[in-house]
């Protein structure tokens, strides 16, 4: 209980401010009387609330004029690298899926472990959709590669036993022809007149290196992600030359999540101003793009059980307003997973690798399809009357857009199979007859949302059905790993067990 002397005083500093008076702005009597809205209301000439501050978006401001800066003083965009790598120019033009041509190209790869006498213990280490060739430590270049501990002595590519070679797809930036590359034409960066490119289109790029190496057969071709489609694309494409498959949280086909969800990035990089259509290399690169595209991406890669362990709905600072910057843990893990990025691969790559995902299927009707578009250009190239095509966009959209129909009313010259269905099309398994003498390990996880359990689940069934005894088919499950789409580079244990046990 307060002191009588201080109850006193209270009651005395009350009363005077209750008298009426022109000072005391009718007392707090009158407030208190007065209802509680009318406390509310807004002064004239004055804002309601104070402004809101946007650090987030006072950093891009700040980058973009520090990289306009440097612009102006240093020339153009500086080359992406990872670093020192051996490369390989191939002045052999090279005919893409869809029609283009790289006149000549360049693939930058590293590689571990000594080669045998008759070049039969390569292994192909194909990366995922950003990843450069230093998937491993060299002399050349000491920083951990992607896949560090997966690599070397007693690892589970094993550098005792084995010739480890890993390149950059072409279509990248870490030192392979792609959109930043020079055009040989006409001597300029190639920009958005870069042509499209396949899963496929990358891999023969990719054997053109093993031609120069003088390897006419793989032990075995490794992937996750990307790289797990490329490892299945090398076994169809070249089913006598690759001795083993193993393909890590990839798919056969593309299905429509994945593609909405690259769609997005792309999306939000060229609605960049800054992405001024692809050419953007003498200027300030469009990375508020990029950082949102890394973002969404990362969304993807990593789980909801694990973030919620990690990050729960825990804020950064709970003494602190909510602000619509990152505000929240799981906000300021993907902000900073964009901002760590967002310069250290090119814009354009981005799209055309990401694109080239896209377009990735292995069913019959595409192989067949495909085969046919490249006999058409290479009978024009040689007659004299290939043409790539004008520089207009030829696709072509519906005459309205598309609206919602009932169930049962959807209309599809195509039967549509149920995801995770208990027989893959036949399409899929006719196109992956070429690999029915080719033992593979197709290994998934249950927590990946980008390349769901089901995609490999449906790889395996198709190639058992086709004839494959040689299937190897392990699942993670959720107790096994949290970690999603990317415990393919954290999971020594499990992905490398099971990778060293089926190589051996």
């Amino acid at each position: 209980m307060a002191p009588r002397s201080v109850v006193n005083t209270t009651r005395h500093i009350y009363r005077t401010l209750a008298r009426p008076g022109p000072s005391r702005l009718g007392g707090i009597a009158r407030i208190q009387n007065a209802p509680f809205s009318s406390c509310l209301r807004a002064r004239a000439g004055t804002a309601s609330n104070p402004a809101m501050a946007f650090p987030c978006l006072d950093a891009l401001e700040t980058r973009s004029a520090s990289l306009q800066a440097s612009r102006s003083s240093s020339g153009p965009e500086p080359s992406y690298t990872s670093g020192p790598t051996e490369t390989f120019h191939c002045k052999d033009g090279l005919l893409l899926d869809w029609g283009g041509i790289l006149p000549e190209f360049t693939i930058a790869y590293e590689s571990w472990g000594a080669i045998n006498a008759d070049k039969s213990n390569v292994i192909l280490l194909h990366t995922g959709l950003s990843a450069s060739s230093h998937a491993h430590s060299t002399p050349a270049n000491p920083q951990p590669g992607w896949w560090e501990k997966f690599i070397g002595p007693g690892a589970p590519l094993d550098t005792d036993k084995y010739h480890v070679v890993c390149t950059n797809v072409i279509g990248g930036c870490h030192g392979s022809t792609g959109p930043s590359s020079i055009d040989p034409g006409n001597g300029e960066r190639y920009a958005t007149r870069f042509p499209i490119l396949t899963m496929q289109d990358m891999v023969r790029a990719q054997f053109r290196l093993l031609d120069h190496l003088g390897v006419d057969r793989l032990y075995a071709s490794v992937g996750s992600s990307m790289g797990g489609m490329q490892s299945l694309a090398a076994g169809v494409l070249f089913p006598s030359r690759v001795g083993r498959i193993v393909s890590i949280s990839g798919c056969a086909r593309c299905h429509p999540y994945g593609i909405a969800m690259r769609h997005t990035q792309r999306q939000v990089l060229m609605m960049d101003p800054s992405w001024n259509r692809g050419f953007y290399y003498d200027g300030v690169p469009p990375h508020a793009g990029m950082k949102l595209a890394r973002e969404i991406a990362t969304v993807t890669y990593r789980s909801g059980p694990e973030w919620e362990q990690r990050f729960g709905r825990r804020r950064a600072d709970s003494s602190k307003p909510p602000a619509l910057c990152p505000d929240f843990l799981i906000e300021t893990y993907l902000d900073h997973a964009g901002e760590k990025w967002c310069l250290d691969y090119d814009p354009n790559s981005l799209l055309y690798v990401s694109k080239a995902t896209d377009l990735f299927d292995l069913g019959r009707e595409s192989q067949l399809a495909t085969r046919s578009r490249r006999r058409i250009h290479r009978d024009g190239i040689r007659a004299g009357t290939h043409a790539t095509g004008d520089a207009s966009c030829s696709l072509t959209l519906p005459p309205r857009p598309y609206e919602e129909q009932p169930p049962g009313e959807v209309d599809t010259s195509e039967p549509l199979e149920a995801a995770g269905s208990s027989r893959p099309p036949e399409d899929l398994i006719l196109g992956l007859a070429a690999l029915r003498d080719t033992p593979t390990l197709v290994l998934g996880v249950a927590s990946d949302i980008l390349f769901p359990a089901w995609q490999q689940r449906e790889i395996a069934q198709s190639l058992r059905l086709a004839g494959n005894r040689g299937v190897t088919h392990v699942e993670l499950s959720e107790a096994t790993s949290l970690f999603g789409h990317d415990t393919f580079l954290l999971d020594l244990k499990h992905v490398g067990g099971n990778v060293s046990m089926f190589l051996d």
